[in-house]
């Protein structure tokens, strides 16, 4: 069954077929049946359905008290959510990229995410932050980035970035219900992607990592659009040179899974970590020396790191192109660094 079938008030359970974009509207549909104190807040997600049609059908289902449009003011109505949240209600703010989060960044940094620890525990704040980015898309410099390493570096936040539609309604569910603030990133290309979603699974847990293809040979460690990518480099090397690549998907960057990935990293010896950001300063960074903190004297071969160029995004789709990761830069950083640690192609075995 695919999800196309199904009108966002319908109850259905099973494995269904369903788009990100859809995985995405049909849990928002579904947390607010299941909880009174659940409203959607933000920039033309009501008349309009959303610039990605994410909220289609939701003003018509809960009326404008719980599907609030506002204007074009991510401060202002940041900070109503954060209000709105300490009084008890748990809203869902979208912001229309998360460039222009950087306009509510003092409400999301000092205010969200400081107040339940500067008010001794006593004031949660449990509200989520749904916001797309990524480059691809020729919408220029400013409305490519992908910044989520400002709000990863932020205590009192947590930040998860799915990367299939199993992934977006799993994290939803559990961001919506958490008593901490969540910063929920979706990644514009992966919007019409498709996959297999159970919709009687339980909420995923905020903080765990899944490893979504084993393998012995390297690990290769990835989130949001970069983890198909991934999953796409292990089948080709798999099929033209026996590598046997084991794929995890970070799914949260605050907090970091990083025992699943040391762990990883320990049996198969070798890692490359991919991220659709740049390379100085980022996840890929911190996942890199989680990895040599824990993994060290296991490597066979220094860690690699694939990321965008460090440019401002161009508009020009060829320029805009290059300036991302692509598969080429990703199976040969996977090749070097198998090559570094004696792989041998035709037995899929290391020399000694």
């Amino acid at each position: 069954m695919t999800a196309s079938t199904a009108e966002v008030g319908a109850a259905e359970i099973g494995t269904v077929t369903m788009t990100y974009r859809e995985a995405l509207r049909t849990t928002l549909a579904e947390e607010m049946r299941r909880d009174k104190d659940v409203l959607l807040i933000g920039e033309e997600i009501g008349l309009f359905e959303g610039s990605y049609k994410i909220t289609k059908g939701l003003l018509k289902e809960f009326g404008p008290k719980r599907v609030r449009d506002t204007p074009i003011a991510e401060e202002g109505f940041t900070g109503a959510a954060v209000g709105a949240a300490m009084l008890g209600l748990r809203p869902i703010v979208e912001l229309m990229t998360i460039n222009f989060s950087l306009l509510a960044l003092d409400q999301i940094v000092n205010h969200a995410a400081k107040i339940y620890g500067m008010f001794g525990g006593q004031v949660p704040v449990p509200m989520v932050i749904r916001t797309p980015g990524g480059g691809g898309q020729q919408l220029g410099a400013t409305h490519s980035q992908n910044v989520e390493l400002y709000y990863s570096f932020v205590p009192g936040l947590k930040v998860v970035a799915p990367a299939t539609p199993a992934a977006a309604r799993g994290l939803m569910q559990a961001a919506i219900r958490d008593n901490d603030p969540v910063l929920f990133l979706e990644n514009l290309s992966l919007y019409n992607s498709k996959g297999e979603v159970d919709l009687g699974a339980a909420p995923l847990e905020i903080g765990r990592a899944a490893v979504v293809r084993p393998g012995r040979d390297l690990t290769v460690i990835a989130y949001s659009r970069m983890v198909p990518v991934a999953l796409e480099a292990a089948r080709q090397l798999h099929a033209s040179d026996g590598a046997d690549l084991e794929v995890i998907d970070l799914r949260s960057l605050r907090p970091l899974d990083r025992d699943t990935f040391v762990h990883s990293v320990r049996r198969t010896h070798a890692a490359v970590v991919l991220e659709d950001d740049w390379l100085t300063y980022g996840i890929g960074a911190e996942v890199s020396a989680s990895i040599g903190e824990g993994a060290f004297d296991y490597l066979d071969a220094p860690v690699r790191r694939v990321a965008m160029a460090e440019v401002p995004m161009p508009y020009s789709k060829p320029l805009e192109t290059a300036a991302l990761p692509q598969m080429t830069d990703v199976t040969r950083a996977i090749k070097d660094t198998l090559a570094a640690t004696g792989f041998n192609n035709s037995r899929s075995i290391r020399h000694d």
